[in-house]
């Protein structure tokens, strides 16, 4: 199958399972005539592949656009953490010479153990991309992103699923840090 099929189907499966409209209010507290689950997509087993292909192949592109290489990807659990294992995953079964690894962030540090806050195959010494399924403020990625830099990871972009074109990416890149979205609000609605 080709890329552009892959995206179409994915834009398909988004549309039917994980956008809905009506009146809601969102995490950012603010109402929203439209809400997107992506997490029914990203746990679908026919999604997952998808959003692994899709944003593997958006990855790579902007990597190589950067001049960069990227180690590891991940972002805030839970949204997050499908969407990272796919790409890691459809990285590895693309034979990329060297696959991304996953890691996750942890809302808060572990209370026991070793107490991290990112868990996974992160290493601060190499750049990362931060991920997230959707953004409406990109309040999440940030604190995802602030997370990565506390523990030393360079951060170069925000790999997006979802972006509702509310004013999250323009939050996030007003801090420094370029936006790669799958798909944006008018493309699902």
């Amino acid at each position: 199958m080709s890329l552009q099929a892959d995206r179409e189907e994915l834009r398909t499966i988004l549309k039917a399972k994980s956008v809905k409209t009506g009146k809601f209010t969102l995490a950012s507290g603010k109402e929203s005539d439209l809400y997107v689950d992506c997490r029914v997509t990203t746990l679908d087993s026919r999604g997952a592949v998808l959003v692994g292909r899709v944003l593997h192949d958006l990855l790579r592109k902007e990597e190589a656009a950067r001049g960069l290489s990227i180690g590891s990807l991940g972002g805030l659990t839970m949204g997050a953490d499908p969407i990272t294992l796919a790409v890691a995953m459809s990285s590895s079964m693309a034979g990329d010479a060297k696959p991304v690894q996953a890691f996750v962030v942890r809302k808060e540090a572990k209370g026991h153990g070793r107490g991290k806050r990112i868990e996974g195959n992160f290493t601060p010494d190499q750049p990362v991309v931060v991920v997230d399924d959707v953004i409406t403020t990109g309040d999440s990625t940030l604190k995802a992103i602030q997370a990565i830099e506390e523990e030393g990871g360079k951060v170069a972009f925000a790999l997006i699923l979802v972006d509702r074109q509310e004013g999250g990416r323009e939050n996030i890149e007003s801090k420094g840090y370029p936006v790669v979205a799958a798909f944006t609000r008018p493309e699902l609605v």
